[in-house]
């Protein structure tokens, strides 16, 4: 069963039980993959995303998330923080589980063996490299700085 199949039986299941706040996060998550789906037609024929374009819009749909966290904390609003997490959450239960540092560590250094980086001027190399081995599984943010570590930057 593809993603999108799962996520559609679950916003059913969710509007049945009448379960309000799955049912407004999988609705929007809905909208946000029909968003995409039109946006990739060219010629006005149906366009069949994949798993990998669903899980792209979920990724970036907790990115939102993450960064609305960050923002209700810092403004003191912890109500409007903890839905979000609650969301974020829910979104998180259909992403393939995340790497640890570790990890993306170990893969970093063979990155960089890989392509004889030694310095901080090397990093788009290494990036380059090691990005499709964690696309999806790894947030950018956290691959970067591990990168950067690692060339002494």
């Amino acid at each position: 069963m593809s993603l999108l199949s799962t996520l559609l039986a679950d916003l059913k299941t969710a509007m049945l039980a009448r379960d309000s706040a799955r049912t407004t996060v999988l609705r929007s998550l809905k909208s946000a993959i029909t968003e995409k789906e039109i946006s990739l037609r060219t010629d006005g024929t149906q366009v069949e995303l994949t798993d990998t374009d669903v899980q792209a819009v979920l990724q970036k749909a907790a990115k939102q998330r993450k960064d609305s966290i960050s923002q209700f904390e810092a403004a003191g609003r912890e109500d409007l923080a903890s839905t979000e997490r609650a969301e974020l959450a829910l979104i998180e239960a259909y992403l393939p589980k995340q790497m640890d540092e570790a990890e993306i560590r170990a893969l970093a250094q063979a990155a960089i063996a890989k392509t004889g980086a030694a310095t901080p001027a090397d990093m788009g190399k290494v990036m380059g490299a090691l990005m499709p081995q964690v696309r999806g599984k790894a947030d950018g943010a956290l691959v970067n700085s591990v990168v950067k570590a690692l060339l002494g930057a």
